[in-house]
């Protein structure tokens, strides 16, 4: 099946395959599906709390999206998302784009603190944290957030290295891509010394992890985005002759095995990248990073801009950045949150 994954299979994972691995700790509970619109209890934090003891020094695919908790709190990974996260079946407001697809954006105006407190606007929240973020670094969020977009996500499936799923969140966050999508099944691999590759960028991101690409398509479709995934065949498009103008899901597989057979039968079209080379294949992050540039490229050239939110979506995640800033903001604004609530009760 490698050879039919042209843009994504890795040729070096083929020598490092023949290694002796390392033993791998006992596979924990299936990794459920987090940080999405309909966040269920048995989350993250029920995966963490249910870790061996022994498992604290290992990297897994959980804290690579959540800073390691604090000492004398083991088990307490918050959600990365702050913001209330919009439903899938929700009507997206706004008019349609090209195409006639209307944009996903996650965020609903409202921050609910978990421990109790008034309701918040994105407003309120920049209001109250704008003074404790410097403006230097106000002005850096505020410039990301001008160039985000929700039209192109990635979507990356079964992928074995975590240093390639670092490396294209990166990219990600670099080209303004801001959903990114893990499909595994697998919540026990190994993630060790790859924080450096990804340069905190899983921080800015909104990620979510499917445990099967039918869970993942079906959300992303109802979310208006058509499939395409990387796939070598007399059927495949050429990604420089698509129209990236419309809101499009880019999928990358496994290292060795490519595109799985359901993301194939699932997915709306087949793509792949010209090799001109005597190689036929691109390792799957520079392959992922490839295709999110041409992506943007081709926004710009057609629509002349990539970043599309709209004035409210916008405020709303500067909000959002500004809230995963640092631990002390979140901190701040469930305080003024609890004021607002204890404030409010006085004056009935």
């Amino acid at each position: 099946m490698a050879t039919r994954a042209l843009s994504v299979s890795s040729l070096a994972s083929t020598a490092l395959a023949s290694l002796p691995r390392p033993r791998r700790p006992s596979p924990s509970p299936p990794l459920l599906r987090l940080l999405g619109p309909r966040f269920r209890a048995s989350s993250l934090s029920t995966a963490a709390a249910a870790a061996p003891d022994d498992e604290d020094g290992v990297d897994t695919v959980e804290q690579l999206l959540h800073p390691r908790p604090p000492a004398g709190s083991r088990g307490r990974i918050d959600r990365l998302m702050k913001l209330q996260r919009r439903a899938d079946g929700d009507a997206v407001p706004g008019p349609a784009g090209p195409g006639g697809r209307r944009r996903w954006f996650p965020y609903l105006d409202a921050f609910r603190p978990a421990a109790g407190g008034a309701e918040l606007s994105s407003g309120e929240v920049i209001e109250v944290l704008e003074p404790h973020i410097l403006e230097a670094r106000r002005d850096r969020i505020r410039r990301a957030v001008g160039n985000r977009s929700y039209a192109v996500c990635l979507v990356v499936e079964g992928l074995s290295d975590f240093g390639n799923v670092s490396a294209a969140f990166r990219s990600a966050d670099a080209l303004g891509v801001q959903s990114v999508h893990v499909i595994s099944c697998d919540s026990s691999k190994r993630y060790r010394d790859n924080r450096h590759v990804s340069m905190g960028a899983e921080k800015w991101l909104d990620i979510e992890i499917w445990n099967s690409p039918a869970e993942c398509f079906s959300a992303l479709k109802k979310r208006g985005y058509r499939i395409a995934t990387t796939y070598l065949g007399t059927d495949s498009v050429c990604v420089y002759d698509m129209d990236w103008s419309q809101p499009t899901a880019i999928v990358v597989g496994n290292e060795l095995r490519g595109i799985s057979d359901d993301a194939l039968e699932l997915s709306d079209l087949h793509c792949s990248v010209p090799m001109k080379g005597m190689v036929d294949s691109f390792n799957v992050s520079v392959a992922a990073g490839i295709l999110m540039h041409h992506a943007v490229c081709d926004r710009v050239s057609r629509l002349g801009h990539h970043g599309d939110l709209l004035p409210e979506e916008n405020r709303i995640l500067i909000a959002e950045f500004y809230l995963r800033h640092r631990e002390s903001t979140a901190t701040i604004v469930h305080e003024y949150a609890k004021r607002k609530a204890e404030n409010f009760m006085a004056r009935l």
